[in-house]
């Protein structure tokens, strides 16, 4: 999944931003809401994790302006303002959630897991095809019984040529769904990528490549 991270304090940001990235999310950050309506104008997110108190454009623009622009986002608000009021603003604003700082990020991430499988037609936390068995919330993935070590990124994108279920996915898809903005759509990262799949999980056979249309789990 992809998540942006809209948060001012930017230690905090990268921090939220890195633990995140560990759990295999594609995750950009904007300091300010100017920068986060240009993201989310030009990319398309899961999930947005967005500060309340942010400076240039405030927080509840940026949420209105994403409910009304990208409805398939759905919206974790941030704030320190712990209020039954506030919380309820929030929502009413067309946030999806909302949690209070300080907060522990074992329960973000949960919560970000959550919105995640909203912002799409309903997934299962655990996939199988061809021999494959990725389960989402452990973050592990077996082939044949036997436990594959992938890195995040070979993690993503094996989930997202599993959620197609045999369908094709375009390397443009996998390169916006599992990098992030600075990732170049020019590299070989996709292709280098699928490789170490098949490397990992049997050989050629487990994926196909689909010549000017992507790649598949027949």
């Amino acid at each position: 999944m992809r998540v942006l991270v809209v948060e001012d304090e930017q230690l905090l940001a990268e921090t939220i931003a890195e633990g995140l990235r560990r759990e295999a999310f594609a995750v950009d950050v904007a300091y300010d809401g100017d920068r986060a309506l240009e993201n989310a104008a030009v990319n398309s997110y899961d999930v947005l994790v967005l500060d309340r108190d942010i400076p240039k454009v405030p927080g509840d623009e940026v949420c209105a302006w994403v409910v009304s622009a990208c409805p398939q986002t759905r919206i974790i608000m941030l704030t320190a303002a712990a209020g039954v009021p506030d919380r309820v603003g929030g929502l009413q604003l067309g946030a999806d959630d909302y949690l209070t700082k300080p907060f522990a990020f074992s329960e973000l991430v949960a919560r970000v897991h959550a919105l995640g499988r909203r912002s799409r037609a309903s997934v299962p936390p655990v996939l199988e095809r061809a021999g494959i068995r990725l389960d989402s919330h452990t973050l592990t993935v077996t082939f044949e019984g036997r436990a594959a070590a992938l890195s995040r990124k070979e993690f993503g994108v094996l989930q997202e040529l599993l959620r197609a279920e045999g369908g094709v996915v375009p390397s443009e898809h996998l390169l916006e769904k599992v990098w992030d903005e600075f990732a170049d759509p020019f590299s070989t990262v996709v292709r280098y990528t699928i490789m170490n799949l098949r490397r990992k999980l049997g050989g050629a056979r487990i994926i196909e490549t689909i010549p000017g249309a992507g790649y598949r789990i027949p």
